[in-house]
């Protein structure tokens, strides 16, 4: 296996000189989906070796096991460089040499010290992974391989040579890294490992080449981990890139910021005066017609997941709620709630005020969620279940300027990739939309946009047209699906029964998302702490 570039000692340097390094390493990378937790070891599982010309790189296939138990595989692109030579690329800012956080490795036997950066920031690789989609080629590590596919998709696609697209990163993405090339393409790399196929893979592929679904990047091609037992994970996808304006949540930052500049500047202390009611709506009327055609690209996206081309392949095939699921999905809600409300009363002393006044509140319903739960459950569901989005908001969605693209189909990444694969109602995508709707409507009281002017003075009326406004947006964002949707075998036949589903979803969605705020950004506990309420007050949204 050795290689002009590398040397044989190398290879056994890397297992024993890396896992010493690796700890602080992976601490130190935004993609690393383990922060808070103590690292009990690191080693190398694999090394995949990629050599072209003077570029000389290796795929570090990296296994961490935790304090506690659980273990998670990661896949570390490297690139090396020897001392002074910098003809192994240029990272991704322009500048010679070696992108922040390095390791080194000793080299040959004379002791020569062997940096080694990150590779996703490195041209002349990404370049390189480029070319061997378009090729189709196959890397043979020490475990294990790394395989390259591309779609007919690709081949309809005029790329040219991959090394005329110039890559440049997208630092959007926290758990995954983003890169473009040129205008035409998008590769997504994903930095954690999980045997079987990562649903943004597999859904993009039928969405691309089965229902042919038009608001969706094309799949175009995909890298994948071959392990020592046959076990197949993705660890990249390559897709068309779609020019646009930012995602949903930002253009609706922009609606929202102006709507409520424009409300702020009334003497009316009520949200609830007809004739002030209707005149804020004109605010937003050019806004609710984007808002009905981004409910129209939902239900066409879920016609797609349960069209005929759905029933020809096993993983997308609709499928009945039964009791067996029913009961399933049952005991997850209350694991979750139980879960959930035990993190509440245990953090409930150190969160912001506006939160500390709706805990004893929302802590004194879990009983109601529960039986909420159990009634929603414990009825017959007449609708089929399929594949849908799983983790649907604002931020998955991009903004033409005319059209809305839908993207990012791998699902919750806290979830395991079993659960992010299973058929659920596609009312539980909407469910999310109008949690995201919530949060759109309350994040610029809580945090500074640079366009809402919020003080003491106005934040409680500015409060109370958030209600407004998210009640709006949601009315017709709801309707529209509907009508979009209406007479598909996923939804049930009753409008009664669908709100009694969605209503499901929308308190599932409210109680997951405290726990991410407990966890993550306790200054928002108050959004679904109000959601939660909300859904409980009423069977209406």
């Amino acid at each position: 296996m050795a290689s002009p570039g590398f040397g044989k000692d190398m290879f056994s340097n890397l297992k024993t000189e890396l896992p010493a390094q690796l700890p602080a390493y992976l601490k130190g990378q935004r993609w690393f989906g383990a922060k808070a937790r103590a690292l009990r070891a690191t080693e190398v599982a694999d090394f995949i070796i990629l050599e072209r010309d003077v570029l000389h790189a290796v795929i570090v296939v990296v296994k961490v096991e935790y304090e506690g138990g659980g273990a998670d595989l990661y896949s570390v692109p490297l690139v090396v460089s020897r001392g002074s030579n910098k003809d192994s690329g240029r990272n991704l800012k322009g500048e010679p040499g070696a992108p922040d956080a390095v390791l080194t490795v000793s080299g040959r036997a004379s002791g020569e010290q062997v940096t080694l950066t990150d590779g996703l920031k490195n041209e002349a690789f990404l370049s390189f992974l480029l070319d061997a989609i378009e090729r189709g080629l196959v890397f043979t590590g020490e475990a294990g391989e790394l395989v390259t596919s591309r779609t007919h998709a690709l081949s309809m696609q005029e790329t040219g040579a991959a090394g005329s697209l110039r890559p440049r990163a997208i630092t959007a993405e926290q758990s995954n890294s983003s890169v473009a090339y040129g205008d035409r393409l998008i590769l997504k790399f994903f930095r954690r490992l999980e045997e079987g196929e990562n649903p943004d893979l597999e859904v993009g592929g039928f969405l691309t080449e089965k229902a042919h679904y038009q608001c969706t990047p094309q799949l175009l091609g995909a890298l994948e981990y071959r392990g020592a037992r046959g076990l197949r994970m993705t660890q990249g996808i390559l897709q068309g890139f779609v020019p646009n304006q930012g995602d949903a949540w930002q253009y609706t930052m922009k609606s929202i910021s102006a709507f409520y500049n424009e409300v702020g500047k009334s003497s009316t202390e009520s949200a609830a005066a007809d004739r002030q009611n209707d005149a804020a709506r004109a605010f937003i009327a050019l806004f609710l017609e984007s808002v009905g055609l981004l409910a129209r690209r939902t239900a066409e996206l879920h016609l797609a997941l349960a069209s005929p081309a759905a029933a020809m392949e096993a993983d997308f095939a609709p499928e009945p709620f039964d009791d067996k699921f029913q009961r399933s999905f049952e005991d997850a809600l209350l694991e979750l709630t139980n879960r959930i409300f035990g993190q509440l009363r245990h953090a409930q002393d150190r969160l912001p005020e506006n939160a500390k006044r709706k805990v004893e509140k929302v802590l004194g319903c879990e009983p109601r969620i529960i039986e909420r739960f159990h009634a929603a459950l414990s009825a017959s569901i007449r609708a089929v279940r399929t594949r849908i989005h799983g983790d649907y908001h604002l931020g998955q969605v991009l903004y033409t300027g005319a059209d809305f693209v839908i993207i990012d189909f791998e699902g919750e990444p806290a979830r395991p990739l079993s659960q992010r694969r299973l058929k659920r109602s596609p009312l539980q995508d909407v469910a999310g939309m109008l949690r995201s709707f919530h949060y759109a409507a309350h994040a610029p009281l809580l945090a500074s946009t640079g366009s809402v002017n919020v003080n003491d003075g106005n934040r409680e009326k500015l409060t109370g047209w958030a209600e407004v406004w998210a009640k709006w947006v949601s009315e017709r964002f709801l309707d529209e699906y509907l009508k979009t949707a209406r007479g598909a075998e996923f939804l049930p036949p009753s409008r009664a029964e669908i709100m009694a589903l969605l209503q499901l979803h929308v308190l599932e969605k409210a109680v997951y998302e405290l726990g991410y705020e407990l966890n993550n950004r306790p200054e928002w506990v108050a959004i679904p702490l109000e959601g939660i309420s909300k859904s409980l007050e009423s069977s209406n949204l």
